[in-house]
C-alpha cells in the first residue's frame, strides 16, 4: 500500500512538471547521441577499445557518454571502467554493476588486475575516482536514472556484453526515478539499440553472448519493446578488422602509461583479436552511412541461443552485413585514430 502511494505520488509530479513544459515528450531530440555503454570488460580488450573512443568521441564534442553499465559481475570489472574514464578525463561518468549475473562467463583475456597495476618504484599507475565499489548502484538502477532524466527516444545504447542489466531494466516496476515501468522507460527514452551479438545469414548457431546468460537472453527479446530499434553487429563484421598486439603498443608508442598499452604489455593479448564491439559504437555515434544493412525484420531467440531473423517491412529489426577487405581496413585506421590520439588534457 505504503509503495503505491508513493508510486500515485511519484506519477502526479510527474504530470506537473510535463504540464509545466519542463518534459516535452513531444519534442524531438536533436543533439548530439546520448549513448549509455553496455560492457562485459575484464575479457576481451576490444570492449576497451571501445569506451576509448566514446571518450575521445566525446572529447571532439561528437557525442555525450551518459554512464557505463559493466555487466560482467565483480568490482574488479567496474574498477577497469573508473580506470578508463579517470584517464580518459571523465571521472564523473556514472558506473553501475551486475550484482545478480552469470556467475563465471568464459575469460578470454584476463585483464582485470589493470586497476592496480603499480610503476617501478610500487606506486599506482593509474588513478581511480570511485572511492567504494560496493557503493556503486545496480546496473539497471542506474539505466533507470540515467533514462528517466534523458529527452524522449534520444538515448542510443550500446550493449557490448551480457543482456543481464537490460533483462534487469525490462522486468523493473516505477520507482523513485520514474513511474514508469523498465519496458515502458525504454520504449519512451531510448531511439535505438546497438548489439554486438547474434548469427545471421544461412548459418543458424548460437551466439556467444547470450549463450553465457540464456534465461537473461531470453527475458531480454521478450520484453524490449517492438517500437524500438535494434541493429545487431553479428561476430563476422568485426571478424575482418584485427588490431594486433604489436600494432596497439606501436601506436601508443607516445607514452608509457595508457590502461590499453599496460593491458597488452602485461597481459597474454595474443589471442587473434579482432574489433567486434568498435562497430556497434561507430554505428551509434556516427549513424549508418558507413554501413551495409539489412532490410527490416523481427528477431526471435531459440533455447540454444540461436538468433532467428524473419523478414518484415514493419520490423524493428536490422544486422549490419560484413565489408570488404578495404572496409575492414578502413575501419581499423578510424580505431586507430583515436589510439594515436594525444594524451587528454585533463586526467
Amino acid at each position: 500500500m505504503k509503495k503505491t502511494k508513493q508510486l500515485w505520488l511519484i506519477a502526479l509530479v510527474w504530470g506537473l512538471f510535463s504540464a509545466c513544459g519542463e518534459i516535452s515528450p513531444t519534442e524531438v531530440y536533436t543533439g548530439v547521441p546520448l549513448v549509455i555503454l553496455d560492457t562485459d570488460l575484464g575479457s576481451s580488450t576490444d570492449d576497451l577499445f571501445a569506451l576509448e573512443m566514446l571518450h575521445r568521441y566525446q572529447q571532439e564534442g561528437r557525442c555525450r557518454l551518459l554512464g557505463v553499465v559493466v555487466d560482467r559481475m565483480g568490482e574488479p570489472n567496474a574498477a577497469v571502467a573508473d580506470v578508463m574514464n579517470t584517464w580518459f578525463g571523465y571521472p564523473d561518468t556514472p558506473i553501475g554493476l551486475v550484482r545478480k549475473g552469470i556467475p563465471a562467463p568464459r575469460v578470454w583475456i584476463d585483464y582485470g588486475a589493470m586497476p592496480g597495476y603499480t610503476d617501478a618504484d610500487g606506486k599506482p599507475m593509474f588513478r581511480r575516482s570511485v572511492s567504494d565499489y560496493a557503493s556503486l548502484p545496480d546496473g539497471y538502477l542506474l539505466y533507470r536514472r540515467l533514462l528517466s532524466a534523458a529527452p524522449d527516444h534520444s538515448v542510443s545504447i550500446c550493449s557490448i556484453g551480457f543482456v543481464t542489466a537490460l533483462a534487469a531494466l525490462l522486468q523493473s516496476e516505477g520507482d523513485e526515478y520514474s513511474p514508469l515501468s523498465g519496458v515502458e522507460l525504454v520504449r519512451q527514452k531510448v531511439k535505438c539499440i546497438y548489439v554486438m551479438g547474434g548469427v545471421f545469414g544461412k548459418s543458424v548457431e548460437p551466439d556467444f553472448n547470450f549463450s553465457q546468460g540464456i534465461s537473461f537472453a531470453s527475458d531480454f527479446f521478450r520484453l524490449w519493446p517492438k517500437e524500438v530499434d535494434m541493429v545487431f553487429s553479428p561476430m563476422e563484421v568485426g571478424e575482418g578488422i584485427e588490431y594486433t598486439p604489436e600494432q596497439v603498443v606501436s601506436d601508443i608508442s607516445w607514452t608509457d602509461v595508457h590502461p590499453i598499452k599496460q593491458v597488452y604489455l602485461k597481459c597474454n593479448c595474443d589471442t587473434g583479436q579482432r574489433m567486434w564491439d568498435p562497430m556497434a559504437v561507430i554505428q551509434a555515434v556516427e549513424g549508418d552511412g558507413l554501413f551495409t544493412l539489412s532490410g527490416r525484420g523481427t528477431v526471435s531467440l531459440t533455447p540454444k541461443a540461436e538468433t532467428i531473423f524473419m523478414p518484415s517491412a514493419t520490423g524493428n529489426c536490422r544486422y549490419q552485413l560484413s565489408g570488404s577487405a578495404d572496409w575492414n581496413a578502413a575501419m581499423l585506421e578510424k580505431i586507430r585514430r583515436f589510439t594515436i590520439a594525444v594524451e587528454p588534457e585533463k586526467r
